[in-house]
């Protein structure tokens, strides 16, 4: 019985249900309909003119743009348009009642301020014009009339509708005085009283067209671009304000341009405009009477110092400050040449070439006698640094855009400091088969100041003034790019015995074995606290050997010259190394290198016959565990400290 009851229930809720959808809402949606003012002509809106009492607004769009073209020409605020269209589409009556019944209760359109309407918004749509006449607002306030485009109703709707429809002009128009975005831009023009500047962007890059052709800095361009369509529009003169007079806009100071897809927005500006009394409260601005080319009204705008100054200097302060143009990642070879005409030649080896994270380098030295050329490794991280230096090479000043060929010698490129010539890779020309192939950065010096130095690239006619720093950055010195890394044990070699000794003395200062199963650890583990950091640093400094600068390229048993004065070799220290052959046998080889004494804080060069012969100064760590080994023991310490002398007595003490 209760499931009899439970389904009768149900289905009385489904027919319930049927007919509130079916037959109420469409009374529902039919309701709605008589409420509205508009009908769907508003989507399609494509102008409109609002006429006051002092006062006609007229409004047009353009493409996917609107433009006031009454009382002047200029962007429509996308805002402020926004909410006139809204308050059109959604404008309801709460009540509306016939013209024609009017007489009938002894009233009129005067009775509702609709005789002499204060506000008539006429819009057109689809090539029809549509008219709405806003009158007085209801006694409560809160509401207002409006006829509309049929002039049969007097409507009673929001007060909002007087709100949105009548805003002031001020509101109605744009600030920005530049519609394009710097997405768009494809060129900037700046043209003063003597000079006139141009830059056109081709893809990525900026680059000037006139008065040179020559590299622009692109976020030196694109912060110029944007800091334009961040100027706003503070006041609008009338046409006879005698203001205008003194504009200074028939000779403009300045005409900047920007160019998009289509379409072209020039700015004068010229003399200096009286701050807007709306700005009093604002921080301090230079204010400037301005107008678009294309456009009559006369307008005044905040322009920022720094821009203004860009402005005026275009051709320097937006020109790119890099005297190379290269990604790092795209040099093959590197060659350096001196004043003296030797040379250093850097090539990257194609196995890394291919692989951005590897840094593979080797340095490449040819003889006078015509034998094939010898090859070192070079240090890859030194060559990458060396790279990135000569990228971020910036110029100080442009010296000159014409040098002649006294100025040539002046800056001393007859006789060049450095001359680096860059080779590119063989994928970065296929990708851009019709870039360069290379570059070659030639570095001067004048008479006058060795402390100045002067860049230009061949085959281009700039000069700029660099720092001097760029000549101790690009040593003609294969030594200072050879491979830091001496030796580093390869997997399976083992570090097996230590012995170090004063030269020509049989009594070691340390010697140590490794027994079978022992390890360095335990050894150093067992040591007095004193050598304990020092043996370790030994160990690893001679498992992985570092040179912190090369000497020469060779070595001499005697000793080595330093600053011109002989230096023997005051010890040895000599590594016995197991290393794995390439049957798997374990062959045991003892490398000695040879050393001076500590020469200074920091200093301290090691020779060896291993390596085809080579000097150099070893690194502080090892430098700090050898001084810990050799000296510490007998270094008497700090000298003691003298005590103070006791207080003399008084004479009639």
């Amino acid at each position: 019985m209760r499931t009899k009851v439970t389904l009768v229930l149900l289905f009385l809720n489904v027919v319930l249900f049927g007919y509130v959808f079916y037959f109420e809402q469409p009374r529902t949606d039919e309701y709605e309909l008589r409420r509205t003012v508009l009908g769907s002509e508003v989507a399609s809106l494509d102008s409109f003119t609002r006429t006051g009492p002092d006062l006609t607004i007229r409004a047009e769009k353009r493409g996917d743009d609107w433009w006031l073209t009454q009382p002047y020409e200029w962007p429509l605020n996308p805002n402020a348009f926004a909410r006139v269209y809204n308050e059109l589409q959604q404008m309801r009556n709460t009540t509306k009642f016939r013209i024609a019944d009017l007489a009938a209760t002894n009233q009129s359109l005067a009775d509702y301020g609709l005789a002499q309407p204060a506000i008539v918004f006429t819009f057109t749509s689809g090539g029809k014009s549509y008219e709405l006449k806003l009158g007085d607002a209801t006694k409560s306030g809160n509401r207002l009339y409006v006829i509309g485009p049929d002039n049969q109703y007097i409507h009673v709707v929001g007060g909002s509708v007087a709100e949105s429809l009548g805003l002031p002009l001020a509101e109605l128009r744009s600030q920005n005085i530049f519609t394009i975005p710097v997405f768009e831009v494809r060129s900037l023009g700046v043209q003063n009283a003597s000079l006139k500047t141009r830059l056109r962007r081709d893809a990525t890059r900026w680059s000037f067209e006139t008065p040179i052709l020559a590299r622009a800095s692109k976020p030196d361009v694109e912060v110029t671009v944007n800091a334009l369509n961040a100027l706003r529009a503070r006041r609008f003169y009338e046409p006879r304000d005698p203001a205008i007079e003194r504009a200074g806009l028939d000779q403009a100071a300045l005409r900047v341009t920007l160019e998009g897809n289509s379409r072209r927005e020039t700015l004068l500006i010229g003399a200096a405009a009286p701050v807007p009394p709306e700005a009093a409260g604002e921080p301090p601005a230079d204010y400037y009477f301005a107008r678009i080319e294309d456009k009559n009204v006369v307008f005044s705008t905040a322009i920022p110092a720094d821009l203004l100054e860009r402005l005026r200097a275009a051709q320097e302060a937006l020109r790119d400050r890099h005297v190379l143009d290269f990604e790092p990642r795209n040099v093959s070879t590197v060659t350096l040449s001196g004043r003296a005409g030797a040379d250093v030649s850097l090539q990257r080896l194609e196995s890394a070439a291919a692989s951005e994270a590897a840094e593979s380098w080797q340095i490449v030295t040819r003889s006078a006698d015509g034998q094939a050329p010898a090859t070192r490794p070079a240090d890859g991280a030194l060559v990458k640094a060396l790279l990135e230096r000569l990228a971020a090479l910036n110029a100080q000043r442009f010296v000159s855009d014409a040098p002649s060929d006294a100025d040539r010698e002046r800056f001393g490129f007859n006789r060049p400091e450095r001359t680096v010539s860059l080779e590119f890779t063989a994928a970065s020309r296929a990708a851009d088969p019709t870039g360069p192939t290379g570059a070659t950065l030639v570095l001067g010096t004048s008479p006058e100041s060795r402390d100045v130095a002067y860049a230009l690239v061949r085959n281009a006619p700039y000069v700029y003034q660099v720092s001097s720093e760029i000549l101790r950055d690009t040593p003609v010195d294969p030594l200072h790019y050879r491979e830091r890394t001496l030796r580093r044990l390869p997997a399976g070699a083992r570090l097996t015995g230590l012995r170090l000794a004063a030269t020509g003395r049989d009594l070691p200062l340390y010697e140590r074995q490794l027994a079978e199963g022992e390890t360095w650890e335990s050894v150093v583990a067992a040591e007095p606290e004193a050598r304990r950091a020092a043996l370790a640093a030994l160990v690893r400094g001679m498992q992985v050997l570092q040179a912190k600068r090369f000497v020469s390229e060779s070595f001499q048993p005697a000793g080595v010259e330093i600053d011109g004065a002989p230096r023997p070799w005051a010890y040895r220290l000599e590594a016995t190394l197991a290393l794995v052959g390439g049957t798997g046998a374990t062959q045991a080889t003892v490398s000695t290198l040879h050393l001076t004494p500590r020469l200074g804080g920091t200093t301290q060069v090691a020779g060896t016959d291993d390596f085809g012969g080579v000097t150099f100064e070893i690194n502080q760590e090892l430098v700090d565990a050898l001084f810990a080994l050799t000296y510490a023991e007998r270094d008497p310490g700090p000298p003691a400290a003298v005590p103070a002398p006791a207080p003399a007595t008084p004479p009639n003490g």
